[in-house]
């Protein structure tokens, strides 16, 4: 009888090799290893021969960085997604992606389940849950940290440590770096350790090393440094006048960015599963983007249009946080913050100075900036006339009468 098939997601770090070695001893099954390229660089190097060694029985580590920028980040940045007013969703808009890929490898290779690393506490427990069971729903999911049994086994990291060298598994395990990282495309995180006492300074100077994607703003240059964002219907399609793909749109502004130090965020967030956690991130490129999409967006949209995809800004921002990013209503949502984008278009130019991103210009072929119109000279156009504020503003204020004269009332 051929044994059970299990995809894990496989980073290559201590955590997951313990894991794939714990699964295939377990439930004496075929554990087939996945790793996701979305950007993480040097962290992929001997990754094959790691997981082999280990005992999966093949690994696919699929390049799924072009994907993950045009299908993912684009789409929730024309949201105007922004988690709690700080948070860019770096982590939470990769862990849909992953899943997915994971999904169809399971599917693919006749696999009955799939497993992942993530910890009960945590988030991603839940994005990777729920993206398998909207896409596979007849998929078992197995949560090592969740199974008492895993728990009890390894309470700690030393007990990781001696099960690594009991099976041969080669990892790399060390205490200097008192913190944990996920990296990809659009940003890097770093929490837990010295980082869970929130009066921590990550931004003093003994603490630089840690930071990954960008200078401190004090040790950024002296000189400003211009840069041109084209966009056509709410993607940016240009930088400094060079077309480029949505991938390379990131890596290029992730250097702009980390050069002039910008796009640090230190906060404490509220995770779905109900605790407080405090998270550092570095999201260079994806700040500059943002900036400038919102710049352009002030030009071209709609008042009542931008209203109302600002009124849901909160709503799908949680949506991607908490791992619903192929719930029935993100979908709905995305319908409307398309449509609202297709006069998103021209260029905004910006000014990067010291960890500030500065607005410097923006022009559109279809802007909704008449100058004209706006003057506080003469309006050539005679388009508005200034008359018309009277009746405007007494039938705006009819109400407040009302209320004024109610309340003077009750006083008496």
């Amino acid at each position: 009888m051929a044994k059970q098939k299990i995809v894990l997601a496989y980073s290559g770090g201590l955590d997951t090799s313990v894991i794939l070695a714990w699964l295939k001893e377990t439930y004496d099954a075929e554990i087939i290893a996945f790793t996701a390229d979305i950007g993480q660089k040097d962290e992929l190097d001997g990754l094959e021969a790691k997981a082999l060694q280990t005992g999966a029985s093949k690994i696919y580590i699929d390049d799924l960085r072009e994907e993950f920028a045009s299908d993912f980040i684009y789409p929730m940045f024309q949201s105007g997604a922004l988690y709690e007013g700080q948070y860019l969703l770096g982590t939470s808009i990769a862990r849909p992606l992953i899943a997915k890929r994971m999904v169809e490898i399971a599917l693919a290779e006749g696999a009955t389940a799939i497993a992942h690393g993530a910890t009960g506490k945590g988030n991603d427990q839940v994005r990777f849950e729920l993206t398998a069971a909207a896409l596979a729903p007849e998929l078992e999911v197995i949560a090592p940290w969740r199974l008492e049994q895993f728990r009890e086994q390894f309470p700690g990291r030393a007990e990781m440590i001696t099960y690594a060298e009991k099976h041969n598994i080669p990892v790399q395990a060390s205490a200097s770096k008192p913190y944990s990282t996920d990296r990809n495309l659009l940003h890097i995180s770093f929490e837990s350790g010295m980082l869970e006492d929130p009066w921590f300074d990550p931004s003093a100077v003994e603490n630089e090393d840690m930071y990954v994607l960008s200078v401190s703003p004090e040790n950024a240059p002296d000189q400003a440094e211009y840069v041109e964002l084209e966009f056509v219907q709410g993607d940016c399609v240009s930088v400094n006048g060079k077309h480029l793909n949505p991938l390379q749109v990131m890596e290029l502004l992730n250097e702009l960015g980390g050069k002039h130090g910008v796009g640090r965020v230190d906060m404490v967030e509220n995770r779905f599963v109900g605790m407080k956690s405090r998270g550092v991130y570095e999201t260079p490129g994806g700040s500059i983007l943002f900036t400038a999409h919102r710049k352009m967006e002030s030009l071209t949209m709609d008042r009542e249009v931008m209203n109302l995809r600002d009124s849901l800004i909160t709503r799908y921002s949680t949506l991607v946080y908490n791992g619903f990013w192929y719930a029935p209503e993100r979908l709905a949502l995305q319908a409307l913050v398309t449509e609202s984008q297709k006069n998103v278009s021209g260029t905004v130019r910006l000014k990067l100075y010291k960890g500030n991103i500065i607005g410097a210009g923006v022009k559109s072929p279809v802007s909704l900036y008449n100058p004209d119109i706006a003057t506080m000279e003469a309006d050539p156009s005679k388009a508005y006339n200034q008359e018309d504020a009277t009746g405007f503003i007494h039938l705006n204020a009819l109400r407040l009468k009302v209320s004024a004269g109610v309340e003077r009332n009750a006083k008496k």
